[in-house]
């Protein structure tokens, strides 16, 4: 079947869904390719190059319309272009279903066959097609370096001759995957970054990517990951509430806010209100990538950066893929690509429309003349349920030390414990032994003795201190031992000699580790 991409017609749009690297693919699975003249221009793919990947050029949207079997876009097609689809004709695209109810009946009245990337399942074989995690991906890193275009300040500290200049403060909303996005640049970029979401369980994503989750103190039932695709689902007021309570206290402090908060088939949540706003310091700027859904701060204007009486910037583009429309591009059509693998599993050209399958199920919207949207769910869960932990108990100061001296009293009595035996044992060897042995085994118990209590009392923490009083006790045992070596008994004689032994391992030991961990602190 001939696969085909036209020029982007809405405006502003840079992307393209095919690519020469993405075309050689699908040729591989036994497709041939078409292209608009122009369609790669702005994202930086010239027809030269579509032609050395063996790509047809056809001059005109209509010759590649009427040209072939399946059509690769980016946006949603318009009107116009819904009227251009022909019986048994295919159409890959974003869509937003939910809002295009009247163009998903105008191509299934065509008979043609719709699939919407943006409906590609979260299950874990679908991972590979779906665009919208591709293009969040994208969105999330845009909107940090956008954010940073209009903060007037560094995000990292700085000191410096002139005086120090403090870190930013960034607040990122939403922890999917533009919001994980956005929390990796801004953490790379030296802002202290705090993130919130509805969903406790990604606090430790965050948490992992340098950023403080933002927790509430307030108890409801979420909606788990694999009920809700891995997207955050509609709260009750009262949680609301509390979030917008906690929002307003972190509004004065925040130099960057950006929010990603969206639930799917929805307008996005407003979680930035005007008074936020109008606590925020002037030169703060607030980037919202909701704003093509309705947008999640109040003042938001879609496609547009304003800033406010106070000289707060508010950034409401909807098209930060497209900012970066060569990544983009090339991510996107290799989301097609994947899915035309899933559709062609022969590899012999021919489409095979498996409604049995998930992910093109979950994908599909129209097909065989009728509407197939909403998809029923997908058999497989889409994400693993994380087990609920039962809530670990911070303990209080007093409480640790209690802890701590409780473990040190079980370890002095585990010590103390194998001393008395230890004693026990040279007493039956005395028993046996000459009477100056007695003598010797005083001393040697309260050389144990002193030995035991000044090593405990070393911090863990304080290694290498720790190995150069072990060092000194071990030369001191040396010593002793070998005042011992000119005793008659061939016990003491002996005794004498496995206290040189394991003294002098331990001091050379001690010098090696203690060598080995100050060259780590060595400059090369």
């Amino acid at each position: 079947m001939k696969i085909g991409t036209p020029t982007e017609t809405f405006e502003g749009e840079a992307r393209v869904a095919m690519t020469p690297d993405s075309a050689l693919a699908l040729q591989k699975l036994g497709h041939e390719c078409v292209i608009e003249s122009g369609a790669g221009a702005l994202a930086g793919f010239d027809d030269a190059s579509y032609k050395a990947a063996g790509v047809e050029v056809v001059d005109t949207t209509e010759a590649l319309w009427s040209a072939v079997d399946v059509i690769a876009k980016v946006r949603a097609p318009s009107e116009a272009e819904v009227a251009r689809l022909r019986d048994d004709q295919t159409l890959i695209s974003f869509f937003n279903p939910a809002g295009n109810k009247e163009l998903m009946e105008a191509a299934a009245s065509k008979g043609a066959t719709l699939i919407a990337m943006d409906m590609v399942p979260r299950i874990s074989r679908a991972q590979k097609m779906d665009a919208l995690s591709s293009m969040a991906n994208i969105a999330g890193y845009r909107a940090v370096i956008e954010a940073g275009n209009n903060f007037p300040r560094f995000f990292t500290g700085q000191i410096t001759a002139a005086g120090k200049v403090p870190p930013a403060k960034v607040l990122v909303v939403g922890a999917g995957v533009a919001g994980l996005a956005a929390i990796g640049t801004a953490t790379s970029l030296g802002a202290i970054t705090y993130a919130f979401d509805v969903r406790p369980e990604v606090a430790e994503q965050v948490e992992s990517m340098g950023a403080e989750f933002v927790y509430l103190d307030f108890e409801e039932e979420q909606q788990d990951g694999s009920a809700s695709g891995g997207y955050a689902s509609v709260s009750s007021p009262e949680f609301r509430e509390a979030q917008l309570a906690k929002f307003r206290e972190l509004a004065p402090d925040m130099d960057i806010v950006i929010t990603t908060a969206l639930i799917p088939n929805r307008e996005a949540p407003e979680l930035w209100t005007e008074d936020m706003v109008a606590a925020m310091k002037p030169g703060s700027v607030i980037v919202d990538l909701a704003a093509e859904k309705g947008g999640n701060c109040k003042l938001t204007v879609p496609d547009e950066k304003i800033v406010t009486k106070n000289g707060v910037t508010i950034v409401g583009y909807t098209d930060f893929p497209s900012r970066m429309a060569t990544q983009a591009s090339t991510l996107y059509a290799t989301n097609i690509r994947h899915m035309m693998t899933d559709l062609t599993p022969d590899k012999d050209g021919k489409i095979n429309h498996n409604m049995e399958d998930d992910v093109i199920r979950g994908a599909t919207i129209t097909h065989a003349g009728d509407v197939t949207f909403p998809p029923p769910p997908p058999k497989v869960a889409a994400i693993a349920a994380a087990p609920k932990k039962a809530p670990v108990k911070e303990l209080t100061p007093d409480e640790k030390r209690a802890a701590e001296t409780a473990a040190f009293k079980a370890a002095t009595r585990s010590q103390v414990t194998l001393l008395v035996v230890g004693g026990a044992i040279m007493l039956l060897i005395g028993a046996f032994a000459p009477a100056s042995f007695m003598q010797h085994f005083i001393v040697f118990a309260l050389a144990c003795f002193i030995g035991f209590q000044v090593i405990w009392n070393v911090s863990h923490a304080l290694h290498t201190p720790l190995m150069a009083v072990t060092n000194a006790i071990s030369g001191i045992v040396i010593l002793g031992a070998l005042l011992q070596v000119g005793s008659g008994s061939w016990l003491v004689v002996f005794l004498s000699f496995v206290s040189i032994l394991i003294a002098s391992i331990n001091v050379v030991g001690g010098f090696l580790v203690t060598r080995r961990m100050l060259a780590m602190f060595q400059k090369s």
